[in-house]
């Protein structure tokens, strides 16, 4: 057999001891001090502010973002010419990004306007250059978009007047025919 004993001391000198007892008592003070430190440097609301209010606390748990279900049957509102430009139009046309000619600004308006309300609806509708069709929301009707430029152009002086949208077809009418037809 083996003449050594399994149960060996790991302090075998008193210099051993006197490091093991020093640091069961330095390494505990430390890491409390860590601790305090940690826990008194965090930043902590002011006296008097509002962050743990309930509207606070609301706003911080609110949805990012909405659904919005409505009628896929239900006729379309048509949007005014100044809701679609501040929707569509304005991100651009406000800076004049990518070449497009700033709103109010008549000099860069003239040569355009010269081309005629059709014409400039048309590109609007189908895109030209840098700007998508429609100004890059498809599901803006044409109407919306003759509405937007119309706007665009009262901007600069032009007398521009957007096309309304056709009246609904009668329903009675109709309804009388296929009665008749059904005779």
């Amino acid at each position: 057999m083996s003449d050594s004993n399994e149960h060996e001391l790991l302090i075998k000198t008193p210099k051993q001891l006197i490091y093991a007892v020093v640091a069961a008592f330095v390494i505990p003070i430390f890491v409390i001090i860590l601790l305090a430190y940690y826990v008194s440097s965090s930043e902590k609301p002011a006296a008097g502010s509002n962050a743990f209010s309930e509207e606070s606390i609301a706003a911080r748990l609110a949805p990012v973002g909405t659904v919005d279900f409505v009628d896929a049957n239900a006729p379309k509102v048509l949007k005014t010419g100044e809701q679609v430009y501040a929707a569509a139009c304005a991100a651009c046309h406000t800076a004049g990004a990518a070449g497009a000619p700033k709103t109010g600004d008549q000099g860069q308006w003239s040569a355009r306007l010269s081309k005629g309300f059709d014409t400039l609806w048309q590109n609007a509708v189908n895109g030209i250059g840098a700007m998508p069709a429609k100004g890059g929301n498809s599901d803006l009707d044409d109407i919306e978009v003759a509405r937007a430029v119309a706007y665009m152009g009262k901007q600069v002086g032009a007398d521009f007047v957007a096309p309304e949208p056709a009246a609904p077809a009668a329903e009675a009418p109709a309804a009388e025919q296929a009665a008749e037809a059904a005779k």
